[in-house]
This record gives structure tokens, C-alpha cells and sequence, in this order.
């Protein structure tokens, strides 16, 4: 019996190499606390320099577009020329994006902010490739989930550090781009010091190049009897907790007059309660219960957490001032003239500051409790379901479609939700979209039949949102 044949050898097989995975990891976590620490803060920031809510929700399709546009040429050019350097250009773009949102003076620096970033925002993409790289068929799962781990260990910390980065900054919109800057310099720091290339020469270099998106595909794949209506369903949710993700900060904005640093607050709360849920508690619940009837949960809660969200009573903090909001907004915008408050250049004027008190807050908080939990569950179920309802040959191709779908509900979400913020007012995007996924939970509650692979196998670990 050789080296190679040997039961030793076989076992290393089967067990992640953490010391390889290790670089890949540490580098997504460090590039995506830039990235989760301007999430709280992007609406915000465009309000100030007088933005009205249609305009802010096609600031936040701009970054979803543009990387649907670039991230693919990117992937391919990886392929031929390996992770590394292409890894190095993207995290280049995005420092670069997030210097030119710190200097903004305008709302066209905001756009063009996001513009590079997205063009250029294939460092997850090209992370999951060399994942791929180093892993071998038993091991790829485990190690794609590191980079899930990686997006929820972000999704908390981010928040955080804008929290302290406002605290420490007297609430300067412009300090947390730069911090956000500073974690992506630091991401090119590592990659090129640490990281070396994990894709084998001539492997995949001379493979014929195929398209990742394909109208055409999509529209078989939702034919697909087995599979079509967990596709919609996918795209659905994306529609209702994109559009969810875009306004929030906008809508406690205008609803309970909350400023960036208590909004980051907001997004830690439902970071925490994501990371537990996927991290957690979604393998047991898997197993016990299965994909179909978690999809099933997943639906009835996020819709009952939108309409709450909507129905959230308008009162302010206790210690909330209507004129003190409106002038720190103002610091750090120059949207406005002189003397005008922020909230004239918006649709929705900043709450009264008569009537201020604890139920707006407690109420909020309570409604991130059911859509933070159905959001994390719906995802993961519905991905995993899909490749247990599709043959062994078809389950690469009908994920690619299923990201498909994800990609294009991430571009058009805020562009749907700010013009229904802007047309119907700030209830009206999540108070919409519960009723939506009230509707589809009545579907797929006849369209999902149970099949003999319920509750046979675990939830996959869940993809990255786009």
C-alpha cells in the first residue's frame, strides 16, 4: 500500500486543511467589515445631501447592477490568471470606492462610490473559487461554509464599529467610509503578504468559457415541475427582505427619528439573531422538521416581521430632538442651502419630538425578531430543497440559476421599495411585502408537496446574500 493510499492519507482527505482555508477566511471577514460598515449608513448618508427615497433606492441597486456586470468578467479572468492577482484588483477597486465615499461632496460621489465598488466587487466570488481550489469534494461544503461564517461574524461587527465610529466622531458620516477604507487596505494587505494562489496552472486556464446568467435558463428552470415555484420563492424573498434591508434605516429615520449610530444598533441586533439561526439552530430544525415545512415558518415569519415593521407606532426615543437630528444630519451633508432642514428635501419629514418615548423603540425591536429569523431560515431551506429535488447532474447548473435570481432581486429591490416609499409612504414597501409573502406562503403551502427526502439530510450552510 503507498503514502497516498494509506488510511492517514485518505482521513486528511476528508478533513478541511484549516491551515490553507485559514488566509482565505481572515481576508472575507476583513473585506466584509468594510462592507457591512456602511450598510447602516448609506441611506442616511444620501439623505443628507437631500435625497428623496426613490433616489436612495437607486443608490442601492447601483452596487447590485454594477457587480452583476463585473464580478462575472472577473470571475473568468481568474480562472485564466489566477485568484490572487484578480483578488488583489477587486479589493483595490473596492478601497478605492470607499476613499471616494469619504470624500464625497455630493450625491454623484456617492454614486460613483458604488459604482467602482460594484465593478469591481468580485472578492467573495473569487474567495468561493479558491475555496473550491483547495477542498476537495467532502470537504468544499465545510469549507464554503467558513465564508458563510465569515458574512455573519461581519454582518455583526460591522454595525459595531460604525456605532463607535460615529460615537468617536461626533455622528460624521464621513468617518466610517474611511474606517471602511481602512479595513479594505488592510484586506490587500493580506492577500498580498499571506494568501498565495490556489488555482493549479493549466486546470481550468484552457476550459471553454460559459456565461453564469442566462435568460433562457431561468426561464427553463422555472418550468422545471420540481423546482420552479422554490426559484420564485427565492426571488420573492429577496424582493420583500432587499427592499426590507434598503429602507429600514430610512424608515426609522422618518418614523422614530433615529440617527445612523442607533440604526447600527438596529443591524447588530439582526446580525446577532441571523448568525444564530443560521449558525446554530437551522441544522437541528432542518432535521426534525424538514426543508419543506422551515420554508413554510420561514414565510409566515418574515411576513408577520414586515408588517409589524410597517405598523410600528411613531414615537421617538425618549431624548429624541427634532432640530438637533436635523443639524447633524446637515454636518455632514451639503444637499441642502443654508438654513433648510434635511428633512424638507426628503418625502417624509423628521417625527415631532412632543410625544417621545419607548413604545416606537420596543416595538422596531420586536418586529426584527420574526423577519430576522424567517429571513435566515428561508434562504438555506429553500437552496437545499432544490438540490434534493433535482438529479446529482443538475445541481451546480440550478444553483447558478438560483443565484441568478438572487442577483436580480438584490438590483431590483431598492429601486421597487424606494419608489413605493416614495409614492405610498415610509409603511408602505414593508407592509407590501408581508402581504406578498402572506400570498406565496398559501402557494407553496399547496405547490410544495412533501417528498420522500424530507428530513433526510441537514440544510445546506447558507450562501452569502448579495
Amino acid at each position: 500500500m503507498s503514502e497516498h493510499d494509506s488510511p492517514v492519507a485518505e482521513g486528511q482527505k476528508e478533513r478541511l486543511d484549516f491551515k490553507k482555508a485559514l488566509p482565505i477566511f481572515v481576508i472575507v471577514l476583513i473585506d466584509l467589515l468594510g462592507l457591512t460598515v456602511i450598510i447602516p449608513l448609506l441611506p442616511l448618508y444620501a439623505a443628507s445631501y437631500g435625497a428623496a427615497p426613490w433616489l436612495i433606492g437607486v443608490l442601492g441597486a447601483t452596487y447590485p447592477v454594477m457587480q452583476f456586470i463585473g464580478a462575472p468578467v472577473l470571475g473568468r479572468l481568474s480562472d485564466r490568471y489566477g485568484r490572487r492577482p484578480i483578488l488583489l484588483v477587486s479589493q483595490l477597486g473596492t478601497f478605492i470606492g470607499f476613499l471616494v465615499l469619504g470624500a464625497a461632496h455630493s450625491l454623484l460621489g456617492l454614486f460613483l462610490s458604488r459604482i467602482i465598488d460594484g465593478l469591481s466587487g468580485a472578492n467573495i466570488s473569487t474567495a468561493q473559487a479558491a475555496i473550491s481550489d483547495i477542498t476537495t469534494d467532502k470537504t468544499r461544503t465545510q469549507g464554503l461554509g467558513l465564508i458563510g461564517a465569515a458574512f455573519g461574524l461581519g454582518f455583526v461587527a460591522g454595525p459595531i464599529i460604525t456605532f463607535a465610529a460615529l460615537h468617536f466622531s461626533g455622528n460624521d458620516y464621513r468617518v466610517p467610509a474611511f474606517v471602511a477604507a481602512g479595513f479594505s487596505l488592510l484586506s490587500i494587505l493580506l492577500t498580498w503578504f499571506w494568501l498565495p494562489e490556489t488555482r493549479q496552472a493549466g486546470v481550468t486556464g484552457s476550459a471553454p468559457v460559459k456565461s453564469p446568467f442566462s435568460m433562457q435558463a431561468m426561464l427553463q428552470a422555472v418550468s422545471h415541475p420540481q423546482v420552479g415555484l422554490l426559484l420564485v420563492l427565492i426571488f420573492a424573498q429577496q424582493i420583500a427582505f432587499g427592499g426590507f434591508e434598503q429602507m429600514l434605516a430610512l424608515f426609522t429615520l422618518s418614523n422614530l427619528g433615529m440617527n445612523a449610530s442607533a440604526n447600527a444598533v438596529i443591524f447588530v441586533f439582526v446580525g446577532i439573531l441571523v448568525v444564530l439561526v443560521q449558525g446554530g439552530f437551522i441544522g437541528p430544525w432542518s432535521r426534525r422538521l424538514g426543508d419543506r415545512r422551515l420554508i413554510l415558518i420561514g414565510l409566515v415569519l418574515l411576513a408577520a416581521g414586515l408588517v409589524l415593521t410597517g405598523l410600528t407606532p411613531a414615537q421617538p426615543m425618549p431624548g429624541y430632538s427634532r432640530p438637533a437630528l436635523a443639524q447633524e444630519m446637515q454636518a455632514s451633508g451639503e444637499g441642502g442651502a443654508p438654513g433648510d432642514t434635511v428633512s424638507h428635501g426628503l418625502a417624509v419629514d423628521l417625527p415631532d419630538d412632543q410625544h417621545n418615548g419607548w413604545m416606537g423603540i420596543a416595538w422596531i425591536l420586536a418586529a426584527m425578531i420574526p423577519a430576522s429569523v424567517g429571513s435566515a431560515l428561508l434562504h438555506p431551506s429553500i437552496n437545499s430543497l432544490i438540490t434534493r429535488r433535482v438529479t446529482r447532474d443538475e445541481i451546480g447548473g440550478i444553483l447558478g440559476v438560483s443565484a441568478g435570481f438572487l442577483s436580480l432581486a438584490n438590483a431590483l429591490a431598492p429601486l421597487l421599495a424606494g419608489a413605493i416609499f416614495q409614492a405610498f409612504g415610509p409603511r408602505a414597501p414593508f407592509m407590501l411585502g408581508g402581504v406578498m409573502l402572506a400570498l406565496l406562503f398559501f402557494v407553496a403551502l399547496r405547490g410544495i408537496q412533501t417528498g420522500r427526502e424530507e428530513g433526510a439530510q441537514p440544510a445546506l450552510p447558507a450562501e452569502p446574500a448579495g
